[in-house]
């Protein structure tokens, strides 16, 4: 599996679950697509913007003034390498803060490296 299949794997889930209506679900998908997507610029910023527009169809307006902010910082974590390791990417958690990942997720990213 590369790191593309691996976050398309999570978009499609985060897709599926918000045509469900299962909004935590959903917001699980995304935390997971940003998690993978830290290292990457490009893909970084496109979780973000897929964080914002979900905030912005959700009427979450702490949401979406968070994810500007980490749209402004995205690039400036990755010109300093100060990336927080498994961040969810939230508003409701610093954007410096690194998290633990978890196992599974970690299992997989851990193979892409190998």
């Amino acid at each position: 599996m590369s790191v593309k299949a691996l976050l398309e794997g999570e978009m499609t889930a985060y897709r599926e679950a918000r045509a469900l209506g299962e909004i935590k679900v959903a917001w699980h998908h995304l935390e997971r697509a940003h998690i993978v997507s830290q290292p990457y610029l490009g893909p970084h910023l496109a979780s973000h913007w897929a964080m914002l527009g979900f905030a912005f169809d959700q009427r979450d307006w702490r949401e979406v003034v968070g994810q500007i902010v980490r749209l402004v910082l995205a690039p400036l974590g990755a010109l300093t390498g100060r990336i927080p390791i498994g961040n969810t990417g939230r508003s409701d958690v610093g954007a410096f803060k690194p998290m633990p990942i978890a196992d599974d997720l970690l299992a997989q990213i851990e193979r892409l490296s190998k």
